[in-house]
Formats: C-alpha cells, structure tokens, sequence
C-alpha cells in the first residue's frame, strides 16, 4: 500500500500548531523553470515537509507502510538540507539535520525489525518442513515482537514530545524562509544540476572503495555507505527536476535503482546476522540449532547474488548519457 501523502485527517494527541498544517506549505511547491535556486530548494522542502506532517496521524495508528513513508521524507529533508549548502547556509541548517537524523533513527528501528522479521518468516515459510528442526517459526516471532514492541512505542514517545515539535518548527522556518547562501539568488538551472553532480561523484568513489574492500563485513558496510550516497544523489535530483526537467527524472530513477539493489542487500546481511543470533538463542534452550544454519546460508547467499546485481545496475546508472544535463 503507498500511503496518500495528502491526507490530513486529525487525531488525538497530534499537535495542531499555527503555521504548521500542510495547507501552509502547499504554496510554490512546483516552482518555475526560471526559478532561483533558493526557491527551487524552498519549494522541494515544504513539499517534504507536508508530507511529513500529514503522514504522522498515519504512523501514530500503524497504518501500512506509513512508518516507512515518514522515514523516506525525513530522509529527503536531512539530504536536502545537506546536499544544498550553498543556498542554504548548512551553519543555519545543522541542527535541523542532526535533529531529522535522530528521528529518522526512530522511525528506522520502528520499520527495520518489521522488516527484518517479515523477511525471515518469509524464508521460513519457504523451507521444506522436514528441514525445519524445532520451533523455528514461533522462535523468530517471540524475538521480533518485542523489539517492534519497544520501538514502537519509543516513537510515539518522541512524537509526543516538546524535541519533535521544535523540530517542526525549525523545518517550518527553513522551508518558509530560510537565510540564503551565497547562490541562493543564482538561477536553480545553473546551481542544482552542480550539486547533483557533487553527490553523484560521491556515490561513484564510495561504490568504487566498495569493490575494493575484502569480501564480507568491510564490503558489506561500505556498500551500505554507496547506498546511502546514492539514496542522497537521488533525492538531489528529484529537488532538481521541476528545473532540470525529464533527464533528472531519468537520473533520480537511476540512482533509485542503485538504492534499491543495495537496500536488499543489506537486508540480506542483517538477516543473515539475526538467523545466526536465533541459532545462538535455540542453542542455549536445548533446540536443534540447525535450521537457523540453514536460513543464515540462504541469506549469504542472496547477499552474493545481490553484489553481483548491484555491479550490473551501477554500470548502467553511470553511463554518461544519465548526466549530460548536469554540465
């Protein structure tokens, strides 16, 4: 299910705070290709920011993937916030981004062992019984329902909060109106396309560094970290598109796919750290640890698979043609 990011329906125990409804920030969210490059980055803020604030009755209820949704506009706040420094001065923007960065954490674990644990039944479901020693499916669920329990409720706990609400208003003031930076009255056609170019040479050597380390635990994390740039590349991008047009569209969908392999791959790598954790656990109980071996094989191996995929959709993301438009 994509949750509607236009949803405003109230509840008890959101705040409703002047100058913080998604109605105030729908103005100029589709800025013009003439427009200046602090208007491109206003307009793609307060885009995010209505989603933010619109989707947070959702998560608050657990609706389908909305946890998840408010995490993507976290993220695409704190990379826009990071990635555009020259137009909006990152000394005016740092703890608004050390801020998105601790609710972003938030909103991660609530989502992550959801994941995690739907990943693994999954796999286990898809085991021939005669293989399943123990009990293994019960297993997994007693240990993921209270960590998604507690994470949960952590959230909430920070939604809540006085820290959450002055977050809000300091996205409110970025958004609206920012300090500029030194281009920030300089034509977004000129000043985003550069940036994007920036954050795309960051992927590029972090997915080099990546094939360079050792296989196992030092290419997993740095592939996590090509992940991260490219995730940041693509969201410059899609800041950028109003101006830039159809071919930053092509990029961000580019460096999204590049985003996607390296996501399953690391939810391969952290699956396969918790089946060995749940072997650890039967083990210690008296069970047959087997099965767990089993599962933490399946996922070694999907994490193989996806290195090779992830080296195939980078050669065809890099190709020269997706970046033309940023010169």
């Amino acid at each position: 299910m994509t949750v509607n990011a236009t949803h405003t329906d109230a509840m008890p125990g959101t705040r409703s705070q002047p100058g913080l409804q998604p109605e105030h920030l729908t103005a100029g969210t589709q800025p013009r290709p003439s427009a200046t490059a602090a208007e491109a980055v206003r307009a793609y803020l307060r885009l995010q920011l209505q989603a933010l604030i619109s989707l947070e009755p959702l998560a608050r209820r657990d609706e389908p993937d909305a946890v998840h949704q408010m995490r993507v506009a976290t993220r695409r706040l704190r990379g826009t916030l990071r990635t555009f420094g020259e137009v909006i001065p990152r000394s005016e923007t740092d703890h608004a981004a050390a801020e998105l960065k601790w609710l972003g954490g938030l909103l991660g674990a609530a989502r992550d062992d959801e994941v995690l644990a739907a990943r693994l039944e999954a796999t286990v479901r898809s085991v021939p019984v005669e293989l399943l020693l123990g009990p293994v499916q019960a297993r997994v669920q007693g240990h993921f329902a209270p960590l998604r329990a507690a994470a949960r409720a952590e959230l909430i706990a920070a939604l809540d909060s006085p820290r959450y609400a002055s977050l809000l208003a300091d996205l409110d003031r970025l958004a609206v109106d920012p300090p500029p930076g030194p281009q920030a009255a300089a034509p977004a056609r000129d000043v985003l396309p550069a940036a994007v170019a920036r954050a795309y040479r960051q992927v590029k050597r972090r997915i080099r560094r990546a094939w360079q380390e050792p296989a196992g635990p030092p290419r997993d994390a740095a592939l996590h970290q090509a992940r991260k740039s490219a995730r940041r590349a693509r969201y410059a991008a899609e800041a950028a598109a109003p101006v830039a047009g159809k071919q930053a569209r092509r990029f961000a969908a580019q460096m999204k796919k590049v985003q996607s392999v390296l996501g399953e791959h690391q939810d391969a790598v952290l699956a396969r750290q918790a089946a060995r954790e749940l072997g650890i656990g039967a083990h210690l109980a008296g069970e047959n640890a087997f099965s767990y071996g089993l599962l933490l094989e399946r996922e070694a191996c999907a994490a193989e698979r996806l290195q090779a995929r992830a080296r195939r959709v980078w050669r065809r993301a890099s190709r020269r043609r997706h970046r033309r438009w940023m010169s």
